[in-house]
């Protein structure tokens, strides 16, 4: 069987990762995942996860299985975080959720169980949007299609397109959004622009799923969780995927969370029992030590104080990055676009959208050991001063 098998293309993101590894040039630079480095260019571990892990070292009595859907204390922690302390429909018992590996994992989640209760449903995808989304809903047997989000010229929001697009939905979709800092993006809709989004999907009996990986990357956490609470708000049920990979540095704790907002507590009983039955399908339940971390230090008011603040830090770094980058650009009489480089600093999160084209990516791979995705993403997190020049000096080299 396996004798015929042909080599799988590599992952368009960890695929140029082993690419940079084995790259001898002392120089090299690796900006294509979101890994958020500090000045050093190393990846921290928060200060409020080293003391809750030392906390639970000390106090933890058994390694036995979680339930399904995972801890209940970190499951409400994640929807308090996600909805806000004093939303009705905690209240009201409408939410429920389940512990996932990652918020890949909760994406996979999500789209195992719409195909289980609405299998003729279609995702839409923003275009451009993470290159994982569609592999995943696609793996769970759905249709994908997308819709114009950015303008890719003007370096702005393509809201009319946008809005004329989603009027193509029918009643059962599912719209996939991205609660802030949109990779690749970097560009999120007002709050009135919120508010429309809702009200056009409600009208139009469509599900919002919002993947919100960067929750305290753009402006803060409470902000930064705006979009998703006003949708939750206008549209009778929403999905929300979240990840603590960048905001608790738990890359490779793999913690996420899928939330389910609800019309009632009957139906978030009987959804809540269909993504179980998705769970114990395909990993059965979830890792334990990432989520005990999330929840003691949300527990811990002096340990969440710490962890924003902290976080405070490493979006401040992000931004003057962003800053350092257009002024070292503009410094060479590089433009990235017509108007300048000014987009850059206006964008928010861990990811600039270049512009470059396809052919400059590869060029800046292979002349000079720069790695960024080929839709030109460039991980700003990635930055440091030891090679921001260099990153620069490479895009003003370009041909």
């Amino acid at each position: 069987m396996f004798e015929s098998v042909e080599p799988a293309p590599p992952d368009p993101i960890f695929g140029l990762n082993e690419a940079f590894k084995e790259d001898p040039n002392p120089l090299k630079v690796n900006l294509t995942a979101g890994i958020y480095l500090d000045e050093k260019g190393r990846t921290p571990v928060f200060v409020a996860v080293k003391t809750a892990e030392r906390r639970i070292f000390e106090e933890e009595s058994t390694k036995s299985y979680l339930g399904i859907p995972g801890a209940a204390d970190y499951v409400a922690q994640v929807q308090r975080l996600a909805l806000g302390q004093d939303h009705p429909a905690l209240a009201e018992g409408r939410v429920t959720g389940a512990h996932t590996p990652g918020g890949t994992g909760a994406l996979r989640v999500a789209g195992d169980f719409i195909r289980s209760i609405q299998p003729e449903a279609t995702i839409w995808l923003t275009n451009p949007t993470w290159v994982n989304h569609g592999p995943i809903f696609l793996a769970a047997g759905l249709e994908v299609r997308s819709f114009p989000y950015f303008d890719r010229t003007k370096h702005v929001l393509s809201y009319d397109e946008m809005m004329t697009s989603l009027l193509e939905i029918g009643a059962g979709d599912v719209v996939v959004l991205q609660g802030c800092c949109h990779n690749p993006s970097g560009t999120d809709p007002s709050a009135e622009q919120w508010h429309e989004i809702g009200e056009l999907l409600a009208d139009r009996g469509a599900l919002p799923l919002l993947d919100t990986a960067y929750q305290g990357f753009g402006e803060n956490v409470e902000e930064d969780a705006e979009g998703q609470r006003i949708l939750s708000k206008i549209v009778p049920e929403i999905l929300i995927c979240s990840s603590f990979s960048k905001n608790f540095g738990l890359y490779n704790e793999r913690v996420g969370a899928l939330i389910l907002v609800t019309t009632s507590s009957s139906a978030a009983t009987a959804a809540l029992s269909h993504i179980k039955r998705c769970i114990r399908a395909n990993y059965s339940n979830p890792p334990a030590h990432g989520s005990k971390i999330v929840t003691t230090v949300l527990e811990d008011d002096e340990l969440r104080q710490s962890w924003s603040e902290e976080l405070g830090r490493m979006r401040d770094r992000i931004r003057t990055t962003r800053e350092q980058f257009a002024r070292g650009l503009d410094e060479r009489r590089v433009h990235l676009a017509p108007g300048g480089n000014a987009f850059i600093t206006r964008q928010k999160g861990m990811f600039s959208f270049s512009g470059l084209s396809v052919e400059q990516v590869i060029e800046l791979k292979e002349k000079h050991s720069v790695y960024i995705v080929g839709s030109g993403r460039i991980s700003i997190a990635g930055m440091t001063p030891g090679n921001i020049d260099r990153v620069c000096d490479a895009i003003a080299a370009l041909g």
